[in-house]
């Protein structure tokens, strides 16, 4: 047989083998100097590191105080500006501060010169810090001694200084007038029905005498206006003491449960409302001018601990004429009867204001006889 044909199956089966499976039959191929090269790139990089971290050290600790005097910087002029705010606070809503008297009443007065505007927007200014607690108030307790404790209607009050009507006449500020240090405040008068009370305008400054002209002619947002802001006051301190913001709460309160005078809502403190008539409403028919009373201390004398009976505004034409003896004890007489069935355990006290022009003895004895026989407390 010749040589070519005995070795040619041999060489396709090698043929197919190695073309078949040339994965299998390759290996790894071993290079030291790969290796080397990686050992050697691996060092490099670790005397790169080692030399940056030691030519940067300077670097980085002069960052380093850079950033510790930022750091105090910061933590310096926070501190100052807390430190400022509250300083700031418990100076600017202190009563006692001179800037009340040498900045922002002066400020008050060039901004609004009509008197009438100063006094409306103080008063909405002071409700919106009272909302806020940013409101003036008496700091510490000077009363605490008791030298000025004075007893009026089975209560001890702190002091005897108290606010006229006028000041809040339709119920916005009562809780900031008690925080501002009084005894007794009194909010009002109020009419049964809204009235826009005398021409604008009618409140005059006299600087040289430090006064006011006041002739507002018993402008009022009428009983049921602020019966709902008296309510609304109880309902939120009941609230605030636990007792819930519904009726039954309002009544627990009122009833003297949370410790305070149903009023004021303040121990040692009393808060009056004053009450009178409408304008239009004939000074003649005395059956009417009691409707109008009693309207009044119907909605009102269950939040007020002292109510006011004002027959003498000077600026209300024909009202000091109920001043005279039988209308005046009519009038107080009906006021008083109202008040006994107000809807509390104590009832409130019921006064009387008078002109103080009244002079003659038969017109103070006539008003002496009706306080006496009608059974005012005051």
């Amino acid at each position: 047989m010749p040589r070519s044909k005995l070795f040619a199956p041999i060489r396709i089966s090698f043929c197919n083998i190695s073309a078949q499976q040339p994965r299998a039959l390759r290996a790894r191929p071993h290079h030291p100097l790969r290796q080397s090269s990686q050992h050697n790139l691996h060092t490099n990089q670790l005397r790169y590191a080692s030399t940056t971290a030691a030519s940067t050290t300077p670097q980085a600790a002069s960052r380093d105080a850079r950033s510790l005097l930022t750091r105090f910087k910061n933590l310096f002029l926070g501190t100052t500006i807390s430190l400022t705010l509250i300083l700031g606070y418990y100076y600017v809503t202190d009563t006692r501060a001179s800037i009340h008297e040498w900045l922002i009443i002066p400020c008050l007065r060039y901004f609004y010169p009509d008197a009438e505007d100063a006094h409306e927007i103080g008063n909405r200014t002071l409700k919106t810090l009272y909302s806020f607690g940013l409101h003036p108030r008496e700091r510490g307790n000077p009363d605490a001694k008791g030298d000025l404790a004075v007893e009026v209607f089975n209560h001890t009050l702190q002091n005897p200084i108290g606010t006229s009507a006028g000041i809040d006449k339709h119920c916005d500020i009562p809780d900031v007038l008690l925080a501002a240090g009084p005894a007794i405040i009194e909010i009002g008068g109020v009419t049964p029905l809204p009235q826009e009370g005398n021409p604008k305008p009618r409140v005059w400054r006299i600087p040289s005498q430090k006064a006011l002209i006041n002739r507002y002619g018993l402008n009022s947002e009428g009983a049921d206006h602020v019966h709902m802001r008296l309510r609304q006051r109880v309902r939120e301190y009941a609230y605030h003491m636990g007792f819930g913001i519904d009726e039954e709460a309002e009544q627990r309160v009122l009833d003297g449960e949370a410790g305070v005078p149903p009023g004021s809502l303040q121990e040692g403190k009393l808060m009056a409302v004053q009450v009178a008539k409408n304008k239009w409403t004939p000074d003649e028919d005395i059956e009417a001018v009691k409707k109008d009373y009693v309207y009044c201390v119907d909605a009102l004398a269950r939040y007020a601990d002292i109510v006011v009976v004002n027959v003498s505004s000077p600026n209300t034409p024909g009202l000091r004429g109920l001043q005279k003896s039988e209308p005046l004890t009519d009038i107080l007489s009906a006021v008083v009867g109202a008040a006994r069935k107000v809807k509390r355990k104590t009832p409130p006290a019921v006064m009387v204001k008078v002109s103080p022009d009244e002079d003659g003895d038969e017109d103070v004895r006539g008003i002496c006889d009706a306080v006496w026989d009608s059974g005012v407390d005051g």
